[in-house]
């Protein structure tokens, strides 16, 4: 048995966990759009930036934790 073992599987885990988080992100930035064109908001919403990045840096955290990606 390989001694990080456990621990890789564990890190596969978060990542799956992780694109869960990924998921909810996506529903909450389509929801915000759709608000925004609502509400004839002009121009990209403040809040969709932050949202992006923030989904953008799960995603990489995922590729590192799943073993698919690279470090």
């Amino acid at each position: 048995m390989d001694w990080d073992s456990p621990y890789s599987q564990r890190a596969e885990e978060l990542a799956h966990e992780l694109q869960g988080v990924v998921e909810t992100l996506n529903e909450l930035i389509v929801d915000h759009l759709r608000v925004a064109i609502e509400h004839d908001v002009r121009g990209r919403p403040p809040l969709d930036k932050k949202l992006q990045a923030a989904r953008r840096s799960i995603e990489k955290a995922i590729r590192h934790l799943d073993g698919s990606g690279t470090t």
